[in-house]
């Protein structure tokens, strides 16, 4: 790794080591393939106001949706990341995949589980990780930060510029008890080096209709950084840029597993430039085309991925521990 570190980075690595270095991952799995279980969904502290109407620091816990989505309940607050919960069948997992598949959202399910939110924020725009984001923020009155595509997509769906924030990455962000470093990064490729439906977004189109009309729109990844607490890096892809990496030292790090070969050195480059991560959690190896019950649906094929990623961790990062999330459990870092 470079030797031009940030200047914050040996703060953040002490931080990193004193705050997580005698913490426990508050759950009974952390195993290598097969899911993570846990003593039972931990409740979200009630909300608690300081004098002046300030807000007090809570109970922090972090609940995986699937795919790359992410409930975080930072005592009365909810962030959220990738939240993607409608998971409607387009072919991708039984074949033949179907470009044309309709847009839908499942507001019963959407409605119950992101029932708040003060922010969101969007890795990509295609449709297993945007499509459920504009309904949340039209409900909640949530912040939707992402790329310029993402906030030209939130124009089409009707959301008022108020609520959408563009972001390229380099943004550091102050939501006074927390902050939420935005990330460079790169969306994985497919077996033929491409992806599904490349491509940006520079005004805003007609509203969308067709998954294919949600581009990927650029890439990005997010370390949150919770007051007094752990600093978490999240991506949505399973490419990255090693280089924008440099200094973030997350305390936990949700991975994404590879759907192919493509990238090189994928699980080694990643694990160096996060600086060995205390904890791995492995995303994005789930059927998000299934419903979102436990045990989670896994293809034999993402089954393999997801081993074959979990076993490299262990053996490019053997401190690091591994967690293999269940959907909707409360993990506490």
């Amino acid at each position: 790794m470079p030797e031009n570190r940030p200047s914050g980075y040996a703060r953040r690595r002490l931080l990193r080591d004193t705050a997580v270095g005698a913490a426990a991952v508050t759950t009974a799995g952390l195993v290598a393939g097969a899911p993570a279980r846990a003593a039972g969904p931990s409740p979200v502290a009630a909300p608690s106001r300081a004098a002046g109407g300030t807000r007090r620091g809570g109970a922090v816990s972090f609940r995986w949706w699937g795919t790359s989505g992410w409930r975080i309940d930072i005592g009365d607050r909810t962030v959220l990341v990738d939240p993607y919960l409608s998971r409607y069948d387009t072919g991708l997992f039984r074949k033949p995949f179907n470009p044309d598949t309709r847009l839908t959202v499942a507001a019963d399910v959407v409605d119950r589980l992101a029932d708040r939110a003060e922010n969101i924020f969007v890795t990509h725009t295609h449709w297993d990780h945007f499509n459920d984001v504009p309904h949340i923020a039209a409900r909640t009155g949530a912040r939707v930060f992402g790329t310029l595509t993402a906030y030209h997509l939130g124009l089409a769906y009707g959301l008022p510029t108020g609520q959408l924030a563009p972001v390229k990455g380099g943004e550091v962000l102050d939501f006074d008890g927390y902050t939420v470093e935005v990330v460079g990064s790169l969306h994985s490729r497919n077996p033929t080096w491409s992806m599904a439906f490349p491509g940006v977004r520079i005004s805003r189109p007609p509203r969308p209709e067709t998954i294919a009309d949600l581009p990927e729109g650029d890439t990005l990844a997010y370390q949150i950084r919770i007051d007094g607490g752990p600093a978490v890096f999240f991506m949505g892809a399973s490419d990255f840029d090693e280089r924008k990496l440099s200094g973030l030292a997350p305390d936990v790090a949700m991975v994404a597993s590879a759907a192919t070969t493509a990238t090189a050195d994928y699980v080694p480059r990643l694990m160096a430039a996060l600086d060995r991560p205390k904890v791995v959690v492995p995303v994005h190896w789930d059927n998000f085309e299934t419903a979102l019950t436990n045990p989670p649906t896994v293809a034999d094929s993402d089954r393999e991925r997801l081993d074959a990623l979990v076993a490299e961790v262990r053996r490019v990062s053997p401190r690091s521990r591994v967690l293999v999330p269940e959907y909707h459990t409360a993990y506490r870092f």
